[in-house]
């Protein structure tokens, strides 16, 4: 069964930082292509980042430059850090992978950013 964990959200200043976590459950997790979601109040779940299993990364135009995707296989966790945050990155953020060809998510953390 996969589960998954975000943590580290909360209140910060625009300008700042926060590093969102996501612990995995799971064998699957170092095979894995996993990704990081947000949804901001009142809009669609929009995707953020993605890290390969080999570390491959990509970002969403919006985030790039300011947030770095990381993965450590041997803890079964991702990181987001994100760094520079607007009010628009005000969101609850999810992680989700793709296993055995279902979308599993976790329940979010969410992120604040005050301006």
């Amino acid at each position: 069964q996969v589960q998954l964990v975000e943590s580290g959200g909360g209140l910060v200043q625009a300008g700042g930082s926060l590093r969102l976590s996501c612990a995995a459950s799971g064998s699957f997790f170092r095979f894995n292509i996993m990704r990081w979601y947000r949804q901001a109040p009142g809009m669609q779940r929009e995707w953020v980042a993605l890290i390969s299993s080999g570390g491959t990364t990509n970002y969403a135009d919006s985030v790039k430059g300011r947030f770095i995707i990381s993965r450590d296989n041997a803890k079964s966790t991702m990181y987001l850090q994100m760094n520079s945050l607007k009010a628009e990155d005000t969101a609850v953020y999810y992680c989700n992978t793709i296993v055995d060809g279902l979308s599993s998510w976790g329940k979010g953390t969410l992120v604040t950013v005050s301006s």
